[in-house]
Formats: C-alpha cells, structure tokens, sequence
C-alpha cells in the first residue's frame, strides 16, 4: 500500500459485472475531479487467444487443465511489480489485450493479441484496477498487499455463470457448448485463485437473483438489476454508517452487523455513496503525504 500513490482494484471472475462497475468509479472520479490510470487484468495473461488454444490442446493431451483464472495462464509477478513500481514510484508498465475486432482494428492488430508494453502515463492521482487477480496471492506473489481499496464483485454462481455465457456468445463470438466447457475446464483454479481474493477484500458487493436461475446453462436472458438484491459485505472499513446508508437508500436492510442489502437497481447509488467518502480519504492521504514529503525536502 502507499500514501502516496494509491490503488483501487475490483476484482471478480470473468463474467462477474466488474466491467460494469468500471462506469460506477469513472464517474465517481469525473466528481471527484481525479486523474486515474486504468488497467485491464487480461492484459496480464500469459498468452494470446492462439497461444492459449494450443495451451488448451497440449494441457488435455496430457491430462491436465490451463485456465485463465490460475497462474499458468497470467504473469502473476508482472501484475505484481506493476502495482509495486506504481505503488513506491507512480510508474509502471502495461499493455492491453485486444478482445473483439473493433478493438484490434484501431491497432492494426487481429483479436486476441497484445498491444506492446508501455509506460502509465505520469503525474496520475491513482491507479484503477479491473480484473481476475486484484488480490491474488501464492507462494511466491502477494498482489493484494499493494491495494489501498480491494473491492470485490461476486454474483452467485449461477449468475456469474449466466452472464459469462450470455456476453461470450453475444459479444465474443463463443458457441455455448465452448463457454461451458470452458467453465467446467476452470473450476479447479477458480476455487484456487478466484474465491481466497473475496476474503482478503475490503469491500464485497454479491449480487444476489430473485428469480428462478437453477439452471444456467439453458437460461436465455441475465436477470436484471431490478430482479436481485446486492448484499455488501465491509471487512476492515472504518466508521461505517450503516444508519446514514439506511435512510438514503430505500428497501435497504441490514442482514449481519457487517452487511447490508439493497435492492439491486440501487446498486449503483450504494456504490457511490459507500465508496466516495473512501476514495476521497485515499487523496486526502495522498495530498498529506506529498506535503509532509515536499517539507522534508525543504529542509
């Protein structure tokens, strides 16, 4: 963690809503008036698409399994020693990995690739994280402990899984029968990598359906907001008002002294409420921090 350079990152597994979350912080940061340099987790894989399909071959042919949830498939250090350098210096290096042809064709690229690594742009008030390892952690690598804000998106299972089907075959092109292969394929590092993050995180928004979602892999539409409850679970936040968060925003609850509920079309009014005040501590702190360094300097 550093005063001086902060770094927020949400967390959550491929089809979790973070993307979505993005919108949420970007404009919270358009109020707060903070400059921030975003960061895409897939930029940290291993391998592009055509990389990885031969991984995915090899991997079978030998019995085992590769996904892009576990560390076979992502340069856990690299993530690592970019939120390290921009942590201690407001630097690092990062790249972008190119999904859908209108994002590769402004690169002159093909989907599925890298563009080349490059240096964040300086002179940024934070660095905002977007991914699958936010706060990962193994032997070797703890990702985590260079977050001030961890935050954690996590529907339930099966509509985590309903959405992860849905935006792979309507936007990425993926048949059903290949995204579902794809999740039984990633179950083992999904229990591995994915689920430890949500207890390292500060804050957890879980989605939570009020309709039928028993089956997912037959289901034809994502439940929307309206048809869900947010459960937001805090852990290790400081002075929460739980009685202030109550009266703004309607139907709310709590249902254990840490977690309250929200209907989930309030979902993005409780994240600008919970979250501003924690993001503007951040810069407060880091104002601080870059005075008390200045002075010490002058000295």
């Amino acid at each position: 963690m550093s005063s001086r350079n902060p770094i927020i990152a949400v967390t959550g597994s491929s089809g979790a809503g973070t993307s979505t979350t993005t919108s949420s912080f970007e404009h919270i940061f358009r109020t707060l008036g903070i400059s921030s340099v975003n960061v895409e987790g897939d930029s940290f894989h291993r391998f592009s698409r055509q990389e990885m399909d031969m991984e995915k071959r090899k991997a079978k042919e030998s019995g085992e399994n590769i996904s892009y949830f576990g560390d076979k498939a992502n340069d856990f250090e690299a993530l690592e020693r970019l939120f390290r350098d921009y942590g201690e210096h407001g630097k690092g290096k990062t790249r972008r990995y190119l999904h859908t042809f209108d994002e590769a064709v402004p690169y002159n690229q093909m989907p599925g690739t890298f563009t080349p690594w490059e240096d964040l742009g300086e002179g940024t008030d934070l660095l905002y994280y977007e991914g699958l390892h936010g706060g990962v952690v193994t032997d070797t690598i703890d990702v985590a402990k260079h977050v001030d804000l961890l935050i954690g998106m996590v529907p339930i299972v099966n509509l985590e899984w309903i959405q992860k089907i849905i935006r792979d075959t309507n936007k990425r092109g993926h048949s059903r029968e290949a995204v579902t292969a794809s999740i039984v394929r990633s179950m083992e590092d999904y229990i591995s990598f994915i689920t430890p993050q949500f207890s390292r995180t500060h804050i957890n928004f879980q989605r939570v359906p009020t309709v039928d979602t028993s089956n997912p892999f037959s289901a034809k539409a994502i439940p929307s907001l309206d048809e869900s409850f947010v459960v937001i679970r805090f852990r290790e936040v400081k002075n929460v008002d739980f009685q202030y968060y109550l009266r703004m925003i309607d139907g709310s609850f709590m249902s254990r002294v840490s977690t309250l509920v929200v209907p989930g079309g309030k979902m993005g009014l409780a994240m600008e409420l919970i979250l501003t005040p924690l993001i503007r501590d951040l810069i407060e702190r880091k104002t601080q921090a870059n005075k008390q360094l200045d002075w010490m300097s002058d000295l």
